[in-house]
């Protein structure tokens, strides 16, 4: 009898005929990782829907900021998958129109919330309140076990005798923790992750382009351990035991998914995005694969990214998916069934495996999709 994380299943044909694939593209390709909130969980970190339930009861919200967050709540009535970023997205967009009235000297400068009228300064303050809440549920004890063995199995030769990958490898990343950061860290990995210094550090996108560099951590929705000071908009790290003026006044750097045009036009997003976009295009005689994990495709701006990216590569990006979908739904299908991409795109899900016309369906759960057993994969096993 197999158990859910039995790779057993994994050794009969045809699936075993997709493995053999994923070893060939991570073995001859340069490589690329888009991590999502789905590869925290095994580290003991909540996923989206734990999340927003510790924020909406989270004490560090003052009655203000809780009555503004409920009402953005139920704004999402008759919603089944609404979350804390959905709500922190409206919440930034209804800052930026009161910001605007104000700047241009309007009379009407609140705005209406579900009714009821509220200020610029009670907005901003629930902003900072609610990512101040998101931080300190994030901020917790965890396990790094099964990103340990991930580090370990990207940052080897996929082959005994195989000369080790030399090229960079790049992590795109949508999660606010540090979980990857302090894995390279600890397994003694040289990356950059855009700020110099150590545990106090300010930004400096050059330390991307430094010599003797394995990999780049690319924080696309900024990071738990960022901060903005009042005569700076770009990302610090502090310390937290410092507590010189003005540090008690940062305002924590975190980006929600659907954060309109005007959020990602600024520094480090757009600076990020740029990078992001040139890993995604890799060079005349190059290839590229970016394998995706622990993603549900809820983010427009990067579902748009990959496909752009997929169009204008002329077939030298491969996208390599993981997910726990049963059958394939929105986005996933649209690129499944686009005859123009379809053959740059690879879908490990839960039931089966998708490349092009293949389509090998199974009649019970894969493991693969579970970032821990990719990661055994990824490590050799079988």
């Amino acid at each position: 009898m197999t158990t859910a994380d039995d790779l057993s299943l994994l050794r009969s044909t045809p699936f075993v005929e997709a493995v053999l694939k994923l070893e060939e593209l991570m073995t001859q390709s340069g490589r690329a990782f888009l991590i999502g909130s789905g590869c925290s969980k095994c580290a003991g970190l909540p996923l989206m829907t734990e999340l927003t339930e510790k924020v909406l009861g989270s004490p560090t919200l003052d009655a203000n900021a809780k009555e503004v967050l409920y009402e953005l709540k139920s704004l999402f009535e008759g919603t089944t998958d609404a979350n804390v970023e959905d709500y922190l997205s409206e919440l930034i967009d209804l800052l930026a129109i009161a910001e605007r009235r104000a700047i241009r000297g309007a009379k009407k400068k609140q705005v209406d919330l579900n009714g009821k009228k509220v200020s610029v300064d009670q907005l901003r303050e629930a902003v900072e309140q609610i990512k101040r809440a998101i931080t300190e549920v994030i901020d917790c004890s965890i396990n790094i076990e099964t990103h340990r063995n991930f580090i370990r199995a990207v940052h080897r030769p996929l082959r005994p005798g195989k000369a080790d990958n030399s090229q960079i490898v790049d992590y795109l990343v949508l999660n606010y923790d540090t979980l990857l950061e302090d894995t390279l860290a600890i397994e003694r990995v040289p990356f950059a992750d855009g700020l110099d210094g150590g545990v106090t550090g300010w930004w400096s996108p050059s330390t991307f382009r430094r010599e003797g560099l394995a990999a780049r951590v690319l924080k696309l929705h900024g990071s738990i351990n960022w901060c903005e000071l009042p005569d700076d908009p770009l990302p610090r790290r502090v310390a937290k035991r410092l507590s010189i003026k003005p540090i008690g006044n940062y305002r924590i750097l975190i980006w929600p998914a659907s954060t309109k045009y005007r959020e990602t036009q600024r520094d480090p997003y757009a600076q990020l995005a740029e990078i992001a976009r040139g890993v995604l295009r890799p060079k005349t005689g190059s290839q590229q694969v970016l394998l995706v994990c622990g993603y549900r495709f809820g983010d427009a701006h990067i579902n748009i990214e990959i496909d752009n990216a997929l169009r204008e590569s002329e077939g030298r990006l491969t996208v390599v998916i993981f997910t726990a979908t049963d059958i394939l739904m929105g986005q996933l299908k649209a690129w499944n069934d686009d005859m123009s991409i379809s053959e740059q795109v690879l879908i490990f899900s839960k039931r089966g495996f998708f490349h092009g016309k293949q389509a090998e369906i199974s009649p019970v759960d894969l493991p693969w999709w579970k970032f821990e057993n990719l990661t055994r994969l990824l490590g050799g096993e079988r």
